[in-house]
């Protein structure tokens, strides 16, 4: 079995360095284009289908194969762009707290109200940038003052286009098991929008006491969840 995380908005695949060491087996981090290992692409050209890209490309180099995705935040519209074409070496997808709207519509239209407004205020110029102060109190809300630091040093400006393309949520029929990972303490994505999400994923549902960067909050606890869904 082996692991391939797909970060979220505004992050690269940096920001699962706490999670890999609790992880006992193969693991490969996504930088989708614009950040990381792949900062030369201009996040204003960046689409939906870059990304999937990305991930089919990284999961090609590293030869995986059984593989459980976790599909954090952004990435609940990434990854079921490359389900069908990567259907025969997925074992599993696990979306944490993984934002999943209906198909055919905005990313931008799904945000909860009380965290749209920030968030439209942060894309200029074609980019998505956060400032610091209100990343930390939608990202960082279960963190001690190391894993705010650590999480707020990790931020990355992104491509204002993904959350206003229309997505393509037809890889979700594609017949592989999946669970959903709702974060119980998550302001930046809450409890009635992952339920939503949940729904719309269909497979397992789990949860986890952590606001919305379980993987640095709470690695242990992600890890030993990600464990028993393969016991």
């Amino acid at each position: 079995m082996s692991y391939l995380l797909v970060h979220g908005a505004g992050m690269g695949a940096s920001c699962w360095d706490r999670l890999i060491p609790a992880l006992d087996a193969q693991t490969v981090a996504v930088d989708l284009p614009g950040r990381g290992r792949r900062q030369d692409l201009d996040l204003r050209t960046v689409t939906l289908d870059d990304c999937a890209a990305a991930i089919i490309a990284d999961v090609r180099a590293a030869q995986m194969t059984d593989i459980v995705v976790v599909a954090h935040s952004f990435a609940g519209v990434s990854v079921p762009r490359v389900l069908e074409e990567l259907s025969e070496v997925i074992r599993h997808v696990v979306f944490l707290s993984a934002v999943v709207p209906p198909d055919g519509t905005r990313v931008l239209d799904q945000i909860d109200e009380s965290v749209r407004g920030a968030v439209e205020e942060s894309i200029s110029s074609g980019l998505y940038s956060q400032e610091r102060g209100a990343a930390q109190s939608i990202l960082c809300n279960d963190m001690d003052d190391d894993q705010t630091n650590w999480t707020l040093d990790r931020i990355v400006d992104d491509a204002a286009s993904l959350l206003v393309e229309k997505v393509d949520l037809s890889g979700l029929s594609v017949p592989v098991d999946r669970t959903y990972i709702r974060l119980t303490r998550d302001v930046c994505y809450p409890d009635e929008l992952q339920q939503r999400s949940a729904a719309l994923v269909g497979g397992r549902t789990r949860e986890l006491d952590t606001g919305h960067m379980a993987m640095v909050s709470n690695p242990s606890g992600l890890a030993q969840i990600l464990t028993e869904l393969h016991s």
